[in-house]
């Protein structure tokens, strides 16, 4: 879905002429051809990087590694090669193990932009459009691929920063990493249930805003999670010890304790939306 939706913009905009596409699944890459994501279908990943202007891996970032490695010998340093992974700082450390002196042409980045739908029948070509784009470069990142990297994320409509692999990790395990745990964690609590089913059947519009991305690809998150496992560990710490207060105010009756708990979440939330929500289109 990433991958595709990112192939319809770059069409959009003019910015490329012929897509070459490769799945490890061919009825992937068939359905691509056949919806007009693709151009050529290619019959392995090596074939595809071939002769490229722009590589872009969109797969789990657990099997990022291992596409370097069928790539590596057709990368050349004129290349640009991005990802769309939502952790930077293994997929960095994989590119600079497995790329070595060609890791300059990568330009690690995270489009925070998605859905909970996967496979190619769900690209978008307005996906990236108003949203934000972080890169995460190296010292050995070569400048002009840095800023080609830029340019095309602007010109599909993305606002670009960049900040360190680490930083990527710590932030997103927080404000993306975590979300995602808790609404897996909290389907699982209701369905584990004696009446989870009952309790369910009754649930409205806010369970399913919430829970909304509890139905977000189940392999993606596991590679996620173990990937930044050590901030989203200090992350789980964090939200724990802010939900055991809020029960202890529960428990104990503190209704003024709970009650200026609450109204501190619920003006953070709202000066968030005011500042910083990113528009949809």
């Amino acid at each position: 879905m990433m991958g595709s939706s990112f192939a319809l913009a770059m069409k959009r905009a003019g910015l490329v002429k012929r897509i070459v596409g490769y799945s490890k699944s061919p009825s992937t890459t068939a359905k691509a051809l056949q919806l007009g994501v693709i151009t050529v279908e290619a019959a392995s990943a090596l074939q595809a990087v071939s002769g490229s202007d722009i590589v872009l891996i969109a797969v789990p970032v657990a099997a990022i590694e291992g596409t370097f490695k069928a790539i590596k010998h057709m990368i050349t340093p004129d290349m640009l090669i991005m990802d769309v992974g939502s952790t930077k700082s293994d997929v960095v450390d994989a590119a600079q193990r497995i790329l070595g002196s060609l890791v300059g042409s990568f330009v690690p980045a995270h489009p925070i932009a998605g859905k909970e739908r996967t496979g190619v029948e769900s690209a978008d070509v307005n996906l990236y459009a108003g949203r934000k784009v972080i890169l995460t470069p190296v010292a050995r990142t070569l400048t002009n691929q840095l800023n080609r990297a830029q340019s095309i994320w602007t010109s599909l409509g993305c606002s670009v920063e960049s900040m360190s692999p680490d930083a990527h990790d710590a932030a997103f395990a927080a404000v993306s990493h975590l979300p995602h745990l808790l609404a897996f964690a909290l389907m699982n609590s209701i369905t584990t249930q004696k009446n989870g089913d009952d309790y369910l059947s009754l649930a409205g519009t806010g369970f399913r805003d919430f829970t909304r991305i509890a139905a977000s690809d189940p392999e993606m998150w596991h590679d996620i999670f173990m990937a930044n496992k050590v901030q989203m560990t200090l992350q789980i710490e964090q939200f724990q010890q802010a939900l055991d207060l809020m029960a202890s105010m529960i428990s104990n009756s503190d209704s003024k304790s709970l009650q200026t708990s609450i109204a501190h979440a619920s003006v953070a939330r709202k000066n968030w939306h005011l500042s910083n929500e990113l528009p949809t289109k």
